[in-house]
């Protein structure tokens, strides 16, 4: 159960991103005392982060200290409640009902089955091409045809982010990587820091230099020169910690550029679906900066390729 916190050098990492935490929930709140008006909606909402990462962070050593298959379960709960959040704030009419029971109690429950007994060709596959098939002939068999394409293509991508891209979160502990044995740990340390230093890098270049807007209409917070210097900050810290991982240092960079890229995609495509729902946030669950698919958005799209180029790519088995 706490084999990782024997592993001298994922304790080091995982210190580090304690004190990181740390020091930045002191500034904040130093600087929420000697706040200006001005700046006080940036100090207020970098302080809200910083509580919603501890809160999230604690989430994550939890799945770590109850070993893999406690992991699974935790996730699957996790995915159970994401998938929740974003059905609640979707178009679905009664006939969708027995596709939704589906959904939350099949299909979701069988992905994380599959991980578990390590079953990954039906784990790759089951959604993206068996459930692809299953949700409009379910909802066609229902009789209701009024806005069928829509709430179809809602269904499918709910089931795809909260349960089939989140799952590749907790996969990254079942990987047999040979000389890394007992170490994967590590990997979703990586994973989780890389990402969430990528988003908030973003946000303070983004406040400090960014003038050209990505796509003002989606985020309005976005820019060119924030994504800029929040991918390259974040590529230069996980290229740094590259003897945290099995990669080698040019590995390390490809990996960390990729999950980057992958998950300010996802971060601006999670809010281009609130945009078009007409919400600001998908729930309150994790502090007042948002529910768990605000604070999942970007994992959810770079879990998935990091995941898979470990498995078939970077890292021979």
């Amino acid at each position: 159960m706490f084999q990782a916190f024997h592993d001298p050098r994922f304790v080091w990492f995982y210190c580090g991103v304690l004190f990181l935490l740390t020091v930045s929930t002191l500034v904040g709140g130093n600087l929420r005392r000697h706040r200006s008006d001005a700046n006080r909606s940036t100090i207020y909402n970098l302080n809200d982060r910083v509580r919603a990462w501890w809160k999230m962070g604690a989430i994550f050593t939890f799945a770590i200290l109850i070993g893999r298959i406690g992991s699974l379960v935790l996730f699957a709960i996790i995915s159970f409640l994401a998938l929740r959040e974003y059905m609640t704030l979707v178009l679905t009419r009664r006939g969708d009902h027995r596709t939704l029971f589906w959904s939350f109690f099949v299909i979701m429950p069988l992905q994380y089955w599959f991980l578990g007994f390590q079953w990954y060709v039906l784990f790759a596959t089951m959604i993206p091409v068996m459930v692809f098939a299953f949700i409009p002939t379910s909802i066609a068999i229902s009789g209701d045809s009024e806005h069928f394409l829509e709430r179809g293509a809602k269904i499918q991508s709910g089931i795809m982010i909260c349960a089939y891209c989140l799952s590749h979160v907790p996969a990254l502990l079942l990987l047999k990587i040979p000389g890394f044995e007992g170490h994967n740990a590590r990997l979703l340390l990586y994973l989780v820091f890389v990402d969430q230093m990528n988003t908030v890098l973003q946000y303070v270049w983004g406040k400090l230099i960014g003038k050209n807007k990505i796509a003002w209409r989606v985020s309005p917070n976005k820019t060119w020169e924030g994504f800029a210097g929040g991918v390259l900050s974040a590529t230069l810290l996980g290229t740094a910690l590259w003897w945290a991982t099995p990669f080698t240092p040019l590995q390390s960079a490809g990996m960390s550029l990729t999950i980057c890229v992958l998950g300010s995609s996802g971060s601006l495509v999670m809010n281009a679906i609130k945009r078009d729902i007409g919400i600001k946030d998908f729930g309150i669950v994790v502090d007042r900066n948002g529910g768990i698919l605000d604070r999942i958005d970007s994992l959810c799209f770079a879990a998935p390729v990091f995941f898979y180029l470990i498995r078939y790519g970077l890292v021979s088995q």
